[in-house]
């Protein structure tokens, strides 16, 4: 899963992108498209605690990979196009860093502060970049249907949706709020609609600022609020020295974890574990995923092989100490290939090749 942080000149997201990475990518505007990128662990107490039962080798926790993709300014053009409309419409959804925070050492391009201005800013950007792209592809529609040599009924299909896509933008939503089954989304995925990618604004705040409510402009995408400054700041201090800072502060964990935690199941993807003496590990996996699917994630023999799923749910597993009092309890169950995977699932699958 690949997500890029987007967002206005000066808004701070090099900064959230440090945070995130414990890195130290220059803040100061460049100019130019440019992009960074990391992968980072999903935090996850869960398998903390698994780890400590277990006592691995080795522990690994699931990844997500940002991209802070420069580049962006906003004008409201559609201006959006070559190597930087490409780089969008690679990532898996977006974070949209808004600035909240007041500098007189760093002016807002637009001369003020306003975190909803901002939001439908960014917003309509996309939005003209996805309406000039269906645009032109209902022009081709209709030149392909007047040539002929295209299955008639085909064309009509893909042209109720592209109009369904044009009306919708038409009314200033973006294409992540049309109920579309999944036919429709596979034939959409090659396109790359920048509106049909999940998005969640992160709300970055000066130091005891309170966040603006920008529900009202942002009914279709997640928002969450956190002190940039502050979370980098963080980030970038030895363990100990973060532990005592956070204590001072009465900080319980960095607002970045949420935001990770939150980015990750955005994509409504989740997470289940396979343990042991030598791996405790979390895989991820979309919401949906039946016991085989789950199983190719891990190794795709375990899918071409897969005979059941053995399963406990962490909850039990935690609070019983071990996969021995789980089966006791009779927690630990078999489980065949119509089997849900859900959030936290232990699994053991057994298969033969």
């Amino acid at each position: 899963m690949k997500l890029g942080i987007i967002g206005l000149p000066q808004s701070g997201k090099t900064t959230i992108f440090n945070a995130l990475t414990r890195g130290n990518v220059p803040t100061t505007m460049s100019g130019k498209m440019e992009v960074h990128t990391a992968v980072v662990d999903v935090p996850d107490p869960r398998v903390d605690v698994l780890s400590k039962m277990y006592n691995p080798k080795k522990t690994a926790y699931a990844k997500v990979t940002y991209a802070d993709i420069a580049g962006l300014e906003g004008g409201g053009q559609g201006d959006i196009a070559g190597p930087l409309r490409n780089e969008l419409g690679q990532m898996d959804g977006f974070i949209h860093v808004v600035r909240c925070f007041e500098d007189e050492n760093v002016a807002h391009r637009s001369g003020s502060v306003n975190a909803a201005r901002d939001i439908q800013g960014m917003d309509g950007e996309l939005l003209l970049v996805d309406l000039i792209a269906i645009e032109t592809k209902i022009q081709k529609l209709k030149e392909d249907r007047g040539k002929g040599g295209r299955d008639k009924a085909e064309i009509e299909r893909e042209q109720a949706l592209f109009e369904r896509l044009h009306a919708c933008l038409s009314g200033d939503k973006p294409l992540r709020t049309l109920d579309l089954i999944a036919e429709e989304r596979k034939n959409l995925a090659g396109f790359q609609f920048l509106t049909l990618k999940p998005m969640l604004v992160v709300l970055n705040l000066g130091e005891g600022q309170t966040a603006p409510d920008v529900a009202a402009v942002t009914p279709h995408a997640r928002a969450l609020a956190l002190q940039g400054k502050l979370e980098m700041d963080i980030a970038q201090l030895p363990p100990d020295d973060a532990a005592m800072f956070m204590e001072e502060y009465g900080i319980s964990e960095p607002s970045l974890n949420r935001m990770i935690r939150e980015s990750y199941d955005l994509m409504g993807l989740l997470s289940f574990f396979t343990v042991g003496e030598d791996e405790v590990r979390a895989w991820t996996v979309r919401t949906g995923a039946a016991a085989p699917e789950a199983a190719a994630v891990i190794h795709t023999d375990l899918q071409k092989g897969f005979i059941r799923a053995e399963v406990v749910a962490y909850t039990d597993l935690s609070g019983l100490g071990g996969m021995a009092e789980a089966r006791n309890a009779g927690k630990l169950r078999l489980e065949g290939k119509e089997y849900i995977v859900q959030d936290g699932d232990i699994l053991h699958v057994r298969f033969n090749l």
